[in-house]
């Protein structure tokens, strides 16, 4: 089963890591790729350098970041490859006891894919599906 976890620190950050903190993650990382769980990881800049795109009876508005509501913010996330999702619960609380604050959301992704057998190229394992795109994108 493969889990998408979302790191939210519960407060916005401009500057890195220590370097003590960025050792920790670093190592955590290499033993979760050695073990085979990793998919995926990586950190985010901060909300300042980000826009939020909503529709609303098909209309669109762009909101610039920085966001107010801080605790909502998604820093980072993991794609893990666990056999339960108590298993995705024991990383995510290896990550979050590196990292010292925060909460880290975990969502069960779909295995198959959800528009048919065909799938984005460079999917590894095929659940990636080529989503229909809405008229107002293409």
């Amino acid at each position: 089963m493969r889990f998408m976890m979302l790191y939210k620190p519960g407060k916005e950050s401009d500057g890195p890591p220590s370097q003590q903190q960025m050792a920790a993650v670093g190592q955590l990382i290499e033993d979760m790729a050695r073990a085979g769980v990793l998919i995926a990881t990586d950190g985010l800049q901060p909300s300042s350098q980000g826009a939020r795109v909503r529709i609303t009876e098909g209309k669109f508005t762009v909101t610039d970041g920085a966001f107010t509501e801080t605790k909502e913010l998604v820093a980072g996330y993991a794609i893990v490859r666990a056999k339960s999702k108590q298993e995705a619960i024991g990383l995510a609380k290896r990550f979050l006891a590196v990292m010292g604050e925060g909460e880290s959301e975990i969502r069960l992704m779909q295995d198959a894919p959800a528009f048919g057998a065909e799938s984005r190229p460079g999917s590894e394992d095929g659940a990636a599906s080529q989503r229909p795109q809405p008229a107002a994108m293409r």
